[in-house]
């Protein structure tokens, strides 16, 4: 057990961080993920006004759909990376939101200060978070949810889920999204806490599911090439220097029915448009099996300062060592090498498309 986030949190069970990295990659890994905030945004106005914060569409989309979000600074630096999807519009707008656990505090704040005049902000204490991550989650939860098969990645709704096979069971309610943070096919359920350990037991009850823990958690997620906030992201770093252009949909562009009018717009949108952004995250793979972890600098070949490694694993999928890193743009092209320096020896490595293991999602 480890302390991250204010919480007290296993890096690991019996089972170890590799069996449990190569089990969820081959079956179903359950994580507590209870620590990650969870609130709504409640009103007419909570689209438009959490738009505002983000450069991303979030008027247009679709109740039961979900998206990642950028809250983003005035400097259009990155406060956090986040979770939000629509849901019930019977009583106006509901937007359940899951951002960072350890940003989870400012959050709330940030948004309560910004938009709280415009919608209500309500954070959900009361809530526990599990995630089933694997190709066989799907087998294993329709067991006690046959309904969640009908989901799709990165939709999401309200499922009653059995607490065992027995015909006296228990329903739990909860929130499923067909999502998560490991690049397979699997589900983020939230729940009320108070079940939260019987919804654990009826999950870890299906011979395909096992329990797994922060370190695995992080080795699947980047080889998945997905970032963690406070190592890939923080509040100097803009979404396109974090390769995240992506995250932002074509009306929130330049010359996009919404353009601009988030935090650090200007700046964000001339990196977009005119390729000014100074450095870029890659992929790097090490040349030889010798991790490479993260705050390790990187130089390029002439033995010039070429950028640091944000995180770095031997990657148990394919056992073969992978980091990401910010590196100026000049040296983001694919297929660039560069030198690691690893205690004071030269680590040649190259950069390489991600994710490292191909994205397993069931998109339908």
């Amino acid at each position: 057990m480890v302390a991250f986030a204010g919480y007290s949190m296993p890096v690991q069970y019996p089972m170890g961080v590799l069996a449990e990295h190569l089990h969820t990659r081959a079956s179903a890994g359950l994580f507590d993920v209870s620590h990650m905030g969870q609130l709504r945004l409640l009103g007419s106005g909570a689209a438009a006004a959490f738009e505002s914060l983000m450069p991303v569409d979030v008027i247009d989309l679709a109740v039961g759909k979900q998206r990642y979000g950028l809250l983003l600074n005035d400097a259009g630096g990155i406060l956090d990376d986040l979770m939000f999807i629509k849901r019930d519009l019977t009583s106006g707008a509901d937007i359940f939101v899951v951002v960072n656990g350890a940003c989870k505090v400012a959050d709330i704040a940030h948004l309560q200060e910004r938009i709280g005049a415009r919608c209500t902000v309500l954070p959900c204490p009361e809530l526990a978070l599990l995630a089933l991550q694997g190709p066989l989650a799907v087998v294993a939860l329709q067991r006690l949810c046959p309904q969640v098969a009908q989901l799709v990645f990165m939709s999401g709704g309200y499922f009653n889920v059995r607490s065992s096979l027995a015909g006296a069971s228990e329903n739990i309610e909860c929130f499923i999204t067909r999502s998560g943070y490991t690049g397979e096919d699997g589900f983020e359920i939230s729940v009320a806490a108070a079940q939260a350990g019987l919804l654990a037991r009826a999950l870890l009850a299906q011979p395909e599911v096992k329990p797994v823990g922060l370190g695995a958690r992080n080795s699947l997620r980047l080889e998945a090439g997905l970032c963690l906030y406070g190592n890939d992201l923080d509040q100097t770093t803009t979404p396109v220097e974090a390769s995240l252009g992506w995250a932002i949909q074509k009306v929130r562009r330049s010359a996009g029915a919404r353009a601009g009018g988030f935090p650090g717009a200007a700046l964000v949108l001339d990196q977009l448009d005119a390729a000014t952004a100074r450095r870029k995250r890659v992929g790097l793979r090490a040349l030889e099996r010798v991790p490479v972890r993260e705050h390790t600098l990187l130089q390029d070949a002439d033995g010039q300062p070429a950028g640091e490694v944000t995180s770095g694993v031997l990657g148990p999928t394919i056992n073969q060592p992978v980091a990401m890193a910010y590196v100026p743009s000049a040296h983001a092209a694919i297929g660039t090498r560069l030198n690691a320096m690893v205690r004071g020896k030269a680590i040649a490595m190259e950069v390489v498309s991600m994710p490292f293991v191909p994205n397993r999602y069931v998109r339908g």
